[in-house]
């Protein structure tokens, strides 16, 4: 692996999987690969499980770690041509090297401006920095895509699966803000590769990217959808077609523990109570929402363990 910025770079999901649990059962086997290597963390935007978990992850493969809020420096300025007389000061082209020069790995986490579509499915931010760094590079979650989450969700799944092809729905739910559709694309993509029974649900007018959906199974009645689902997972995102709208918020599609029975609840936190799902479902023994999180440190392990092997 010489970069993880979408589900594409991982060559064989089944193994990539089966080499996290081996690191989760020990996390500090291979602390001298990472020796005298450091990694540098850029946050475009806040973070907490992605910051912390990726930052566990380094340590226990014996890297240093060098993090940043890009938003407490200069202004980056990404496109060309420009003439920078506004409130940028610095271009990607200069930024994007310097920082190379002093990182062997760069995590990036930067969120879409939910206004131009083709700008932000462009991935302008990750891809500059592959572009012009010089080094490999991790997306923390960008503009649409959250690959470093939806393997955590994989592992997860593959952990608490009690079927050899579970049913595995991905359900919209409301949320007051309107939110990016990078996790929701992730996953979708992930599951496309494992053996799961997967369908999407979600009201009509919330339809994901056409190249992400491809034949997966979409079904607008949710509590239809939900029925005998092995795993239910949530996570509200806003319109594609209009693009980073929200249109609708009817409160039918929270998560309810009558909705999901005995299935497991997934969700990416942070989660607002009872506006996605309700307290009973997050407290209930079928939530593994906490295991789910945990197993950030070791998806991040995994990948800087793969692209540290290939330096």
């Amino acid at each position: 692996m010489k970069k993880y910025t979408n589900i594409d770079d991982i060559q064989d999901v089944s193994a990539i999987i089966s080499e996290a649990k081996t690191l989760k059962s020990n996390p500090f086997a291979h602390k001298e690969l990472g020796k005298n290597k450091t990694l540098v963390m850029l946050f475009f935007n806040a973070s907490l499980r992605s910051r912390l978990s990726t930052e566990k992850a380094a340590k226990n493969l014996g890297m240093d770690v060098m993090s940043l809020n890009v938003n407490d420096s200069w202004n980056i300025e990404f496109e060309d041509g420009t003439i920078m007389n506004g409130n940028t000061s610095e271009h990607i082209k200069e930024a994007a090297q310097v920082i190379g020069q002093y990182a062997d790995i760069i995590a990036i986490r930067s969120f879409p401006g939910l206004v131009n579509r083709n700008k932000d499915y462009k991935e302008m931010v990750i891809n500059s920095f592959v572009k012009y760094s010089g080094k490999p590079v991790v997306n923390l979650e960008s503009a649409t895509a959250h690959p470093l989450q939806a393997l955590a969700d994989a592992i997860t799944i593959e952990e608490f699966s009690q079927k050899k092809k579970p049913k595995v729905v991905l359900s919209w739910a409301p949320h007051p803000k309107a939110l990016p559709q990078s996790v929701a694309n992730s996953f979708v993509s992930m599951m496309q590769l494992l053996e799961v029974d997967f369908s999407i649900t979600h009201p009509k007018g919330y339809e994901l990217a056409p190249e992400i959906v491809k034949n997966t199974p979409v079904n607008y009645n949710q509590e239809e959808a939900l029925q005998n689902a092995d795993f239910v997972y949530t996570k509200n995102w806003s319109s594609y077609s209009s693009y980073g709208e929200i249109l609708n918020n009817d409160k039918k599609w929270i998560i309810t523990k009558q909705k999901i029975g005995a299935a497991k609840f997934m969700h990416c936190l942070p989660v607002r109570r009872n506006v996605i799902v309700e307290d009973a479902v997050l407290e209930s023994e079928n939530s593994i929402v906490i295991p789910q999180a945990n197993n950030r440190t070791y998806a991040a392990q995994v990948v800087l363990k793969n692209i540290l092997e290939n330096l």
